[in-house]
């Protein structure tokens, strides 16, 4: 579910109270950097929001904002994903549908869908052997409706981890 009010009040009120726990103090530099992660419905790494953040406010550190995704992540409003390039991205989790993930190696766009009938088939197969499932991540690379149309081949050795050329976010 995808906001369409940006106040964030809700989110807001969960961060406070997590940094509260955790023995921190609000600070201007953390309110910006939440604010801007929610105001952005794109999977981002630390240095990607680092950027963002950078065109507000460029006295913020990059550790900063590292250690506030962290916070983020603690507090269950954002979520960590893996594509397969060795970077962490981030995206938002709080109030927002469980949804997995294709991946095109070619030109690096994600693309988020949902199947109730994978998600019953794991269900399935959870039940029958008899194992309880917290979470899961499904990630599917592949080659994407564009990138099929252009004229490069696009295989990979067979068993080889899926070489992905993601998109930078410093352009935003």
């Amino acid at each position: 579910m995808v906001k369409k009010k940006e106040d964030f009040t809700k989110e807001k009120e969960i961060f406070l109270e997590h940094i509260q726990k955790a023995g921190l103090r609000r600070t201007a530099q953390r309110d910006l950097i939440m604010e801007i992660f929610l105001k952005t419905e794109d999977h981002l790494t630390s240095e990607d929001l680092y950027w963002l953040v950078q065109k507000h406010d460029p006295s913020v550190g990059h550790t900063t904002v590292y250690r506030t995704l962290k916070l983020l992540t603690e507090a269950g409003l954002a979520r960590e994903v893996r594509f397969g390039d060795n970077k962490t991205y981030y995206e938002h989790h709080y109030n927002h549908e469980h949804h997995d993930h294709m991946i095109c190696t070619e030109c690096g766009k994600v693309i988020e869908f949902f199947s109730q009938a994978i998600e019953s088939m794991q269900d399935e197969m959870a039940d029958k052997l008899g194992f309880h499932p917290t979470h899961h991540s499904l990630r599917i690379w592949g080659v994407c409706e564009e990138c099929q149309k252009s004229e490069v081949t696009h295989s990979a050795p067979s068993g080889a981890q899926p070489k992905v050329r993601m998109r930078s976010m410093t352009g935003i």
